[in-house]
């Protein structure tokens, strides 16, 4: 598994932000849909593409455009969506599905409770959007689904990520289907309620407030 912290001064600014629990549920918004658009230009970089041939005002030049199938961006809901808009403000082009999936406090486990998906997802690159790596169950759950419906090619982008999330995806997915953690910083431990610290608290209550 390919794991990257991205290490940016414009990226710790909006982390350090995003900490703070005096920020309030708008500005978290707006800081965590900026942090994941520079969180996507490096998870990106491997995004597929094909050469084409354009006619500048001048002469023909050389370029490129995104293959198809075009890349699949899948937010877990509900905290996930909060991260949509910065992941497709870069990738515009890219087609959106939807997981719904919420932990078991009781056990810690992801349980599905929605799902909006191609049926077939041969040759096409997935991005999954979810703000905590925390105990690693959700995006474990999520990531399955994706290969069992014929990906190959999986990026998770996150907010935060803790070791032992980290640790349960490397050990859920074998070497022969590689996939890759974008995060903004890897936290120090989780607590005994599975919570990531120092973290940030629950992203999807910071984003859109306690229903």
């Amino acid at each position: 598994m390919e794991i990257l912290a991205v290490d940016h001064p414009l990226v710790a600014h909006k982390l350090t932000t995003l900490r703070d629990l005096r920020t309030d549920s708008p500005t978290f918004r707006r800081l965590a849909d900026e942090l994941v658009t520079l969180l996507a230009y490096e998870a990106t970089r491997d995004v597929r593409v094909t050469s084409v041939t354009v006619e500048t005002p001048l002469q023909p030049a050389t370029g490129v455009r995104l293959a198809r199938p075009v890349p699949l961006v899948v937010p877990i809901l509900r905290a996930g969506l909060g991260m949509l808009d910065g992941m497709t403000r870069l990738l515009p082009t890219a087609e959106v599905g939807f997981l719904g999936m919420i932990r078991d406090e009781g056990t810690l486990q992801a349980q599905t409770y929605a799902t909006r998906l191609p049926d077939d997802l041969s040759g096409r690159q997935c991005y999954v959007l979810d703000p905590m790596l925390a105990t690693g169950g959700t995006l474990a759950a999520a990531i399955s689904l994706l290969f069992d419906r014929g990906a190959r090619d999986v990026t998770a982008i996150t907010l935060l990520a803790a070791p032992e999330g980290l640790a349960v995806l490397e050990d859920a997915f074998p070497e022969t289907t590689p996939i890759k953690v974008v995060t903004a910083a890897i936290d120090e431990r989780l607590d005994e309620n599975g919570y990531i610290v120092p973290g940030l608290g629950d992203a999807g209550d910071r984003l859109y407030g306690t229903v």
